[in-house]
């Protein structure tokens, strides 16, 4: 058996997750993080359609992340606006999808972002 790189033990940790997600019942809240910036969005799966989403990157929020101190900050400030942005629309409860990523640090601080703003997982 040959050695796997990063990417495929990623991809291959991502899917082994997605396994135990509750897929269709309710949508779902993904999580993307590179190196700079965090994104989320939430997904309705039975549809294939994107409901709302956030990014450090939005401009509209550029306001409030330029006075966080650090990323885990910025992801907390993301995390409250795709949460409002989800209440608003009628959304209440999502599965948190963390995408292969570990639950610490910046995507811990984006859940318990949304969590504040009212949605529940």
């Amino acid at each position: 058996m040959a050695h796997k790189n990063k990417r495929e033990n990623w991809t291959e940790k991502k899917r082994r997750l997605k396994g135990h997600l509750a897929i269709g019942k309710y949508p779902r809240l993904v999580v993307f993080r590179s190196n700079k910036n965090i994104s989320a969005q939430i997904i309705d799966d039975t549809v294939g359609s994107t409901l709302t989403a956030a990014s450090s990157a939005d401009k509209n929020l550029q306001a409030k992340i330029d006075k966080a101190k650090g990323k885990i900050e910025k992801s907390a400030i993301v995390g409250e606006s795709l949460g409002a942005a989800a209440v608003s629309k009628g959304l209440s409860k999502v599965i948190f999808d963390r995408n292969g990523y570990r639950y610490h640090g910046r995507v811990k601080a984006l859940a318990e972002g949304a969590r504040k703003a009212g949605l529940q997982f």
